[in-house]
């Protein structure tokens, strides 16, 4: 343990971690211990608060020119399950979403070989047309650089684009992992890590928050990892525009990665330990409950996690590779579920200012 409470001392005096420092604690470090650190510096960090929001997810089609194999969603036009959703029926099936108290639109897909730009364009003008009020979280930074070669636009006239229409932040996806050889495997037809991050950079630029995600479990090394945590952790010293980090446990089921099982429960607890204790530029690091699971999310909250994510009313995507968690959950269970841990729960919009009155029983 000597070793372990030395990095320990090391983050509790406020001095990064480095890399080998990190992987030690993957490899060798004390599962309850890691645990107890990384509670320790997120309560220094944000309390015993616990922000979960209400939010819906929009997925227009899974049709998608690329076929990654780590993929159970994406389809081939014409292949049994594909779909296509025209704006007026999304329009239609979020027309409820006051009612229900959403406050974001979360908006991923596939890359539609034929839809124009202006289809996404349309979208988000409707949406936010029918909804004034709801915040627009949409778009991968894949989805982005599908939408400049499509248009012929740069990067940064597209984000102008988007956001003359609604956009106002964007989800993490397509992140994956970094390291080339691994990307490679999983998704060769992916744009490059160097990419995604390039493409983030400019959503900064462009004062669009985004999100931050790594998908783990598939056939990537710890250190794999940590490379991966390394480059955000460098672009957020740069830019500061990544809200939250949310590691992704991958899904084996439908897909073209065979592995045995899924990621284990301690597994999935030290990823998320130890990204709050590596990612020491982050504030929110997120136990996504659609891919852990609700109780597995929940035992997250005390290694370091301080966001449960939402309701999300209607995920396909993880669903599609044998997630076995709810498709959504009601408000209810969320603020239970943390209650239970012995935290706070708080509503919050997109960017994680606490609703007022949004804390109902």
């Amino acid at each position: 343990m000597k070793k372990f409470n030395e990095i320990a001392e090391k983050r509790r005096a406020g001095v990064r971690l480095t890399s080998a420092e990190a992987l030690y604690l993957y490899e060798e470090g004390d599962f309850f211990a890691l645990g107890k650190l990384a509670a320790e510096i997120n309560q220094k960090i944000n309390g015993e608060t616990v922000y979960y929001n209400i939010n819906r997810h929009i997925n227009p089609t899974n049709i998608c020119v690329n076929q990654c194999r780590f993929c159970a969603y994406s389809k081939q036009k014409g292949e049994d399950g594909a779909y296509e959703q025209c704006v007026a029926d999304i329009i239609n099936e979020v027309k409820d979403a006051e009612d229900l108290g959403i406050r974001e639109f979360h908006i991923v897909g596939g890359l539609h070989p034929d839809w124009p730009f202006e289809y996404y364009l349309e979208l988000l003008q409707s949406l936010k047309k029918e909804h004034p009020d709801i915040v627009i979280k949409a778009f991968t930074a894949v989805e982005i650089d599908y939408f400049a070669k499509i248009s012929g636009l740069n990067i940064p006239t597209v984000f102008k684009r988007l956001q003359a229409v609604g956009l106002q932040a964007m989800p993490g996806g397509g992140a994956e992992i970094f390291t080339p050889a691994i990307r490679e495997q999983i998704c060769p037809e992916k744009i490059s890590g160097a990419r995604w991050l390039e493409i983030m950079e400019l959503a900064h630029q462009s004062a669009i928050p985004t999100n931050a995600t790594m998908l783990y479990g598939h056939v990537e090394s710890f250190a794999d990892r940590l490379d991966h945590m390394e480059k955000l952790r460098s672009l957020q010293d740069k830019t500061g525009g990544f809200q939250v980090f949310i590691p992704l446990a991958f899904h084996a089921t439908n897909t073209d990665i065979r592995k045995k099982g899924e990621t284990s429960a301690i597994d999935d607890l030290k990823t998320l330990a130890i990204a709050r204790l590596y990612l020491d530029n982050f504030q929110h690091i997120k136990a996504y409950w659609v891919m852990l699971g609700e109780k597995i999310a929940q035992l997250g909250l005390l290694f370091g996690v301080n966001d449960l994510d939402g309701t999300v009313v209607k995920e396909r995507i993880t669903h599609a590779a044998g997630a076995k968690s709810a498709a959504g959950l009601s408000e209810a269970y969320i603020r239970n579920a943390i209650i239970s841990a012995g935290r706070k729960p708080v509503e919050r919009d997109t960017f994680y200012n606490p609703v007022s009155g949004g804390q109902h029983g």
